[in-house]
């Protein structure tokens, strides 16, 4: 008996290895829990080509949205760990909202295996032009002169955005109106047409409206000024402790070989590194930012362990 399981072990240790060898040999999908038109979608896609170039199979775009990002995470948790669905991970449904103790059908930490990070984005504290307000001291003055007057737009409930703009109300003693939208892309879209005033948008989603004026921007989340929005200010240098930013990540469903988590990330880090790559990131607002594995699973647990404090400070509940 002892035999035989030793030889299916070594079976089955060789057929995993064939397999990663193989690995890919049709296509692979990408979900991305946002609608199209957000930053995670611009920078999920500009991926997604890279890939599709470097492994020499398409790798497809699958757009998920809704409930700030949970639906199509919980949809890539429940998929086969075989590399063939990986999930363009964000802060809100694989950080925020498991901080906020809210009801999830996946854990963040139990079911996904890190792959790697792809890049950072400050978010960028934008305003309709309408609004009379150009800079975060000018927009403070107003906020507190019409208490619950000024609204502010978000990806959603426990997005990254909503969560900027708390911290922000916190720090800068006002009261504005939350109104939540069905991902990054309506929320830019109401915010441009003037629907909301205020809204923290991620460097991908806004950045073709702030270059063309059909949005104002005044500051960076950043704990430093940032190299792609020059001459922004941050908001933590009128109000000092807010800092906000975004990350893009690839997770697969827990379970899925090593080996292939070694060549997806191999191949991440690759096309990432290159300068075309990095220069599309710019474009939209992203800073090209890579990592291993285990370094990936170090950085979820800190930043769930950082929008936890957030969270309790604000009395926020996402369910």
């Amino acid at each position: 008996m002892t035999a035989t399981l030793l030889v299916l072990a070594a079976l089955a240790l060789v057929s995993d290895v064939a397999a990663a060898q193989a690995y890919p040999s049709r296509p692979i999908r990408m979900i991305v829990p946002w609608p199209p038109g957000g930053g995670t979608d611009g920078a999920g896609r500009i991926l997604a080509q890279a890939l599709t170039e470097n492994l020499g199979t398409q790798v497809i775009v699958d757009n998920r949205g809704g409930a700030s990002g949970r639906i199509g995470t919980e949809l890539a948790a429940k998929a086969p760990a075989d590399g063939y669905t990986l999930v363009m991970a964000t802060v809100a449904p694989n950080a925020i909202l498991p901080a906020a103790g809210a009801r999830l059908a996946y854990d963040t930490v139990k079911d996904f295996a890190p792959v790697s990070l792809v890049a950072t984005s400050d978010y960028v504290l934008v305003v309709h032009p309408s609004l009379p307000a150009k800079s975060v001291k000018e927009l403070i003055a107003l906020a507190r002169s019409r208490p619950g007057q000024v609204n502010f737009g978000s990806a959603g409930n426990g997005s990254m955005a909503q969560l900027a703009a708390e911290l922000f109300k916190l720090l800068a003693r006002v009261d504005m109106v939350h109104v939540p939208y069905k991902g990054g892309g309506p929320a830019v879209t109401a915010t441009v047409a003037g629907e909301v005033s205020v809204y923290f948008g991620s460097g991908p989603g806004v950045v073709p409206f702030t270059t063309s004026g059909r949005l104002r921007a005044l500051a960076t989340t950043g704990k430093k000024r940032s190299k792609t929005f020059t001459g922004l200010p941050t908001v933590g240098e009128t109000l000092p402790g807010h800092e906000a930013v975004q990350w893009f990540a690839v997770l697969a469903p827990a379970g899925t070989p090593k080996d292939v988590i070694s060549k997806l990330n191999a191949a991440i880090i690759k096309v990432v590194g290159t300068l075309k790559v990095a220069q599309q990131l710019a474009a939209v607002g992203a800073d090209a930012d890579v990592s291993t594995p285990e370094e990936l699973a170090a950085h979820i647990r800190a930043e769930i362990a950082k929008w936890r404090k957030v969270v309790k400070g604000g009395n926020l509940s996402f369910d």
